[in-house]
């Protein structure tokens, strides 16, 4: 037996998980077909005559053109290479030429949900209909106008999505990869639900105040967190968006939005410079874990110390995305609480990103 540990990283099944993704604003959308290449697989989304986004199959069973070339009819999408015309059922409504249409003439319409100024599509490789105690909950402040609407970018990231979900149980990161101090933090998993609460210590998000946070997952792709800092010594509410939709089992676009609530008191162009700044330094704190996914090696045994949050269980949690419906284990009808408890070092290398005399000595 070697007296070193071993990397063990399975090959990863071509399945991907069942759920909503997040796949843009509504105002990405409109009546001009656009490509999707999800889930291993293409789509098109369009808009109809009615409004309503449609999203189909991308490739037509006649003879495997791209039906994100085509043209919109109504609700309906006209093949370019054919003519073929698919309706928002994803039935074959014309064929030109034809005296009857084959009764196979059919593919898929997949489910689509729009709100919070967000469209998501449901995935389930067994083909269910989407589960309604698990859509994603209306957020009260994308509707407010005491809210900025959400700034949204999106990038491609080269590695499996398991990654990024890591971070919900990974305290030991913020030090050494944002130079912040998470004093609490915590984790609960419940059904199709994993929550992270933190606080902490963070200049760049709150100044000389106390960050909280509480991110959630509703289900295996979607994540809100709700933030509360402090910037130029005025107390600053925010939302996060980060949701994660995979191209292929090794890579992922990952749409990262920042709302902010506005200032009162302040005129427009204050208060625009104010979310501005403010959605810049939330981006730039989240890039700094993006640089670490392109480089790092996928682990499935992880070495973990006893100061290490709960990433055994949260891998587990996210497990149940991935199996048969009828295979998702009830201990996850109970609610799970975890609490790290462990003072994480912010290597001197960080420190630099406090302010000078507030360096901290440990977190």
């Amino acid at each position: 037996m070697s007296k070193y540990a071993k990397i063990e990283a399975a090959v990863i099944e071509e399945r991907y998980a069942r759920g909503w993704h997040c796949i843009g604003k509504g105002t990405d959308y409109g009546k001009e077909p656009v490509r999707l290449d999800y889930f291993g697989t293409r789509f098109v989304a369009y808009r109809g005559e009615d409004g309503q986004l449609i999203v189909l199959d991308g490739f037509c069973p006649h003879m495997g053109a791209d039906l994100s070339e085509g043209y919109v009819e109504g609700n309906s999408l006209r093949c370019p290479m054919h003519s073929w015309r698919w309706g928002e059922d994803g039935v074959c409504d014309d064929i030109p030429y034809a005296k009857k249409i084959p009764s196979k003439a059919c593919i898929k319409s997949w489910p689509i949900l729009e709100r919070n100024g967000l469209v998501y599509i449901y995935n389930d490789p067994e083909d269910n209909a989407p589960i309604p105690e698990q859509m994603p909950p209306v957020i009260e402040a994308c509707s407010s106008d005491d809210w900025s609407d959400w700034q949204v970018v999106k990038m491609e990231i080269k590695t499996n999505v398991r990654e990024l979900v890591d971070n919900m149980a990974d305290k030991a990161h913020f030090g050494p990869v944002h130079g912040s101090a998470a004093l609490k933090f915590e984790n609960e998993f419940d059904r199709h639900i994993a929550i992270q609460r933190m606080e902490g210590k963070s200049p760049r998000l709150a100044g000389d105040a106390i960050l909280k946070t509480v991110a959630t997952y509703y289900g295996p792709a979607y994540m809100i967190t709700e933030m509360s800092g402090e910037m130029n010594g005025v107390p600053v509410e925010s939302k996060l968006l980060v949701a994660h939709i995979p191209t292929t089992t090794e890579s992922f676009d990952l749409r990262f939005g920042v709302m902010v609530k506005l200032f009162p008191g302040m005129t427009k162009e204050q208060s625009d410079a104010m979310v501005k700044g403010y959605v810049d330094l939330a981006q730039e704190a989240f890039f700094e874990d993006v640089a670490y996914w392109h480089t790092k090696k996928r682990v499935d045994n992880p070495l973990l110390c006893d100061g290490d949050g709960p990433i055994y269980r949260l891998r587990q949690w996210y497990n149940q995305f991935y199996v048969d419906i009828a295979d998702v284990p009830t201990m996850w009808n109970e609610p799970k609480h975890y609490t790290t408890d462990s003072v994480n070092p912010i290597p001197v290398q960080k420190s630099s990103a406090w302010p000078k005399g507030k360096q901290p000595v440990e977190a």
